[in-house]
């Protein structure tokens, strides 16, 4: 029983209370410069998903046998083929999504987040709890992409999935969309807005 608590903190606190954005401050970089459209932004998380979840199953079945001194360099060479691999995906299924995300889904690799989760839990821990780490921590940072895309998408363009869907008879009135949200200093005030929200509801957190 204790066992399975344990895997259920695993998967279920890098939602909340341990997220990688929002509480250990990781993976900003990316929040910034994808999240000006809701497509490419959920794009991003699911490619992050995956890296994370099957990299740290990689690392962990081969943990033992990695020598200290070069571990971080195998756990760069395995992040990398996982990134290629999806890079190459997204160019065969999904282009003009690829084309959008330009070099950030190459920039995975330097994403703090995995290389984080790779030396934190991989490194120390068995393939299913290292996969439901990946998993958790994939999805805690894909939340956190798609609240700050869908409002500066909303706010910024008056589209969702490039759909409009600001009634016409708004800008009849004298409704602008914002301009300022699809600039990336505005996903910064989205991410500080998600971040006082969370901790004015988790008194956990703000002692930290």
């Amino acid at each position: 029983m204790a066992e399975k608590i344990s895997y259920k903190s695993v998967f279920f606190n890098p939602l909340s209370k341990d997220n990688p954005v929002v509480v250990q401050i990781l993976g900003i970089c990316s929040a910034l410069a994808v999240t000006a459209k809701l497509e490419p932004a959920i794009v991003m998380g699911l490619s992050v998903i995956a890296v994370l979840a099957f990299s740290n199953v990689i690392i962990s079945l081969i943990r033992n046998t990695i020598p200290t001194n070069i571990r971080i360099i195998v756990q760069l060479v395995v992040v990398a083929g996982l990134v290629v691999i999806v890079n190459q995906l997204l160019l065969a299924y999904a282009y003009d999504v690829s084309k959008q995300l330009s070099v950030f889904i190459g920039l995975i690799i330097t994403n703090c987040i995995l290389m984080g989760r790779l030396e934190a839990f991989a490194m120390s821990n068995r393939p299913w709890p290292s996969f439901l780490d990946g998993v958790g921590n994939g999805l805690g940072y894909t939340i956190i992409l798609v609240i700050v895309a869908f409002f500066r998408e909303l706010l910024g363009s008056g589209t969702l999935f490039g759909c409009q869907v600001m009634p016409q008879w708004l800008y009849n009135h004298g409704y602008e969309n914002n301009g300022l949200m699809i600039l990336p200093p505005m996903a910064l005030i989205v991410v500080a807005c998600i971040i006082w929200v969370q901790r004015s509801y988790n008194k956990d957190l703000q002692d930290k």
